[in-house]
């Protein structure tokens, strides 16, 4: 976020706390209208986000928006719509701690448009499986839903929502959405009957004349034109040229079946009688009473919602009366200001509360705000007897027929003193002009505000009616218990300011985020600006008030390492990287920057800064910087990628060298390979020659095998019989010298196999690796043979030698 305060002269900053005259509304509204004019709707005040209506599209809502702000840290990034809810998830599942988001402004701030966002963006990026995405899909359907049933073309918002919502969405542990519910709040009932010129009933009435089926429409006894019915007329705006009421029907009967409700038929037959019931009419009787002149209309009501011909009460029922002390709009008009009170009320009050959590936590001195409280007002509107609003159950209960002026003067006489409450008769001069006699004033927080007590009481004696419907959404709606219970009835009032205290109390068992929506015109316009009409808001809002509570200690605030990582390069100490503790080098850095000590305090994990100018200081302190760090950055980067360069065509040529060498290698073996096979065909083929050129290798190879293959395997003896064949190379040589014969022993002629082996100095005969006789050439006389064929031979040696035997 720091790193577009250096254009804060042309877009303000993104944080109110920042600005220098925090406690001016001028320069408060001056910040907003400079982000406005740069399109830069959405600003914070500490974790609240100011958002204003831009009355067009923009072009930060896409799925890429959404990854950028997935996972970032609250501060790192210009605020965000995306930025609160991605915060708040993630803070839910940390701390597994309920969390809930708090939108409110006026008609037309954009506050809808708001709560769609959130749920898109959880919807988006929650991890889903296939069965939570029929639960995604009914979040985002439940809009259309809403909108068709509790919006309304206003004066001042085409999509106006008449009513308060919360919407609660639960999620499992690993953060995916499972289930969810809708308590709505103060729904503008009269709408349906009146509306003021220029503005339309809620859209459900106009769709279904548009959008429906024709078999649909008769089957209900509707006609397509909105004209023709009462409670569509009043406000004499029919058509709205930027809603489109036949599409936007499709989209409902596409939400009703995607979020599961079944009750189609009994829903539009509840719309269908609203719009016969409007065009009843009265007139008088034969005997002067009050009759039903449209007959038809009635029992066609009758027919659409399933009830009853004849209408008795049932027993002990009774009527309560209702007191609405304002005209139509005023009396939803008071819950809304009184709701709005209880909020602020929370919302000071929470606020508060976690500033001094922070600063307990950061070991920072608590300094006491100076704030106004509200609760003066809330407990005028709220207490017990006292209040405003007990005052009006008791006149509205006692017996005999209340009074708009009794109501007036009780009030008068209870409420007569106090500073927030005036009436005509309490007014000084000057004020009683603004106040008429049929009003009371109330000064709210945010302003003055007249209300009148002129009107009618509604009496509720119909619920007895409805109760007796065969209709299954009217039995849910209307429960016949609510007619028959003897107690005291509830005025609308308590049971608004009960339902008000449920939601707070739900409130504040959850961690708050806040979203404040601020309205730029009346008029709907793009780009317009209207100080008076924001000025308004801002007050309405209770924004500077907010902003007082957030800058009555520190301005700024930040984690040891962001504030670290940011500003280290101002310090050479901390520059480029601090290596001991993170309080230490922001200790370092500070005193290096010359902070004095009312401007700063360490806590914990965090640096707090008292005012704005100390950071605007460091900040423009780092602007001046960053020329030598760019030219730095630039100087590095470029020495970096030469040197990769270099590096990539040292390389390249290592790698050319390697692999012309690899080559050269394998042509070699080829060469070699080729040689050899050319050596050993040619060989192989010479084989049977003498020794010669052409097969000498051959042979040389033979001769190497057969030596190798008796090395590995010899044989046990010299007549073992497991010697290898040898190849005819040796077989030359083993056949002059060694001859297998046959000695015929001289007495008997008995046959015994021999071997006769021939040396260089003596022939021997053996016999089973057994040396049997040894004749030595020179004593050998000489050699007789056969002159046949019989293979005889003697050998003559003298007979006085022992070892000298013929054989033959």
């Amino acid at each position: 976020m720091e790193s577009t305060l250096t254009a804060r002269d042309r877009v303000g900053v993104q944080d109110f706390v920042l600005l220098e005259n925090y406690t001016s509304e001028a320069a408060f509204i001056e910040n907003l209208r400079r982000r406005f004019g740069e399109n830069l709707i959405y600003t914070y005040i500490g974790s609240v986000l100011v958002s204003v209506n831009p009355n067009k599209n923009l072009e930060i809502y896409s799925k890429a928006h959404m990854e950028r702000y997935r996972g970032v840290s609250f501060y790192e990034i210009s605020p965000h719509i995306y930025a609160v809810s991605d915060n708040t998830y993630r803070a839910m599942r940390t701390e597994r701690r309920d969390h809930c988001i708090l939108i409110s402004g006026e008609s037309g701030a954009g506050k809808t448009e708001a709560s769609k966002k959130i749920l898109q963006y959880y919807a988006t990026t929650c991890p889903v499986t296939d069965n939570m995405s029929t639960l995604r899909d009914r979040l985002l359907q439940s809009n259309p839903v809403l909108e068709a049933f509790g919006n309304a073309k206003t004066l001042r918002n085409d999509n106006s929502s008449r009513f308060g919502k919360y919407m609660d969405v639960q999620f499992d542990f690993r953060g995916a959405p499972i289930g969810g519910h809708i308590l709505n709040y103060l729904l503008e009932k009269s709408r349906v009957v009146h509306q003021n010129h220029g503005e339309r009933n809620f859209h459900i009435f106009y769709q279904l004349l548009e959008g429906g089926e024709q078999d649909l429409l008769s089957k209900l006894g509707l006609e397509r034109n909105a004209q023709k019915y009462q409670y569509l007329v009043k406000g004499c705006c029919p058509r709205v040229s930027s809603i489109n009421d036949k599409n936007d029907w499709k989209t409902v009967r596409k939400a009703l079946t995607v979020i599961g409700f079944h009750e189609d038929e009994d829903l539009l037959n509840i719309i269908a009688s609203v719009l016969h019931l409007g065009n009843t009419q009265f007139g008088e009787g034969e005997n002067g009473e009050n009759q039903i002149t449209t007959e038809p209309q009635l029992k066609y009501v009758s027919k659409v919602g399933t009830m009853n011909e004849q209408y008795p009460p049932p027993p002990n029922t009774h009527t309560t009366h209702t007191h609405a002390c304002t005209p139509p709009h005023t009396f939803e008009q008071f819950c809304i200001n009184y709701c709005n009170e209880k909020l602020q009320q929370l919302f000071i009050e929470l606020t508060l509360k976690s500033e001094q959590e922070e600063y307990e936590a950061e070991g920072i001195t608590w300094e006491l705000v100076k704030y106004f409280d509200n609760k003066i007002i809330c407990d005028l509107v709220e207490e017990k007897h006292k209040g405003l609003i007990s005052i009006l159950d008791e006149e509205c209960l006692r017996p005999g027929e209340p009074s708009d002026i009794s109501f007036l003067e009780k009030l008068e006489d209870t409420l007569g003193g106090h500073a927030h409450f005036v009436t005509h008769k309490l007014a000084n001069g000057k004020t009683r002009k603004v106040v008429s006699r049929e009003e009371f004033k109330l000064i709210h927080y945010a302003g003055e505000v007249n209300y009148s007590v002129n009107g009618e009481l509604a009496n509720q004696s119909g619920i007895s009616v409805i109760c007796q419907s065969d209709s299954q959404v009217l039995s849910q709606c209307f429960h016949r218990e609510e007619v028959t219970d003897q107690k005291r009835p509830e005025t609308a009032a308590t049971q608004f300011k009960n339902s008000l205290a449920k939601l707070i109390e739900i409130l504040r068992s959850k961690e708050p985020s806040y979203v404040r929506c601020i309205k730029p015109n009346d008029a709907k316009q793009s780009g317009r600006f209207d100080e008076a009409l924001v000025r308004h808001q801002v007050k309405y809002l209770g924004l500077m008030e907010n902003l007082r509570v957030r800058r009555a200690g520190f301005a700024y605030r930040r984690h040891y390492e962001t504030f670290l990582q940011r500003y280290k390069s101002l310090c050479p100490g901390t520059w480029p990287n601090w290596q001991g503790r993170l309080a230490d080098g922001v200790a370092t850095l500070v005193q290096h920057l010359g902070y004095h000590p009312e401007e700063y305090k360490l806590g914990k994990t965090k640096i707090f800064i008292r005012f704005p100018k100390t950071l605007f200081s460091t900040e423009d302190a780092l602007e001046a910087r960053r020329p030598a760090l760019v030219l730095t950055l630039q100087t590095s980067w470029r020495g970096y990628r030469e040197r990769a360069k270099y590096l990539r065509i040292r390389q390249a040529v290592i790698q050319s060298a390697w692999r012309g060498m690899k080559s050269r290698q394998r042509a070699r073996c080829r060469r070699h390979a080729v040689d050899i096979i050319r050596k050993f065909i040619k060989g192989f083929i010479y084989r049977r020659y003498e020794r010669c050129p052409e097969n000498e290798y051959f042979l040389d190879h033979q001769r190497f095998s057969f030596l190798m293959t008796l090395v590995r395997n010899p044989p046990k003896s010299v007549l073992d019989k497991s010697w290898p064949i040898p190849p005819p190379s040796l077989t030359e040589v083993l056949q002059p010298y060694g001859i297998a014969v046959t000695k015929y022993d001289r007495r008997g002629y008995k046959a015994r196999p021999r071997q006769l082996l021939l040396t260089s100095s003596f022939a021997m005969l053996v016999a089973e690796a057994k040396l049997k006789q040894r004749i030595d050439y020179a004593s050998l006389r000489s050699i007789s043979v056969s002159s046949l064929s019989d293979g005889f031979m003697v050998l003559h040696v003298p007979s006085e030698d022992n070892m000298q035997k013929v054989t033959g």
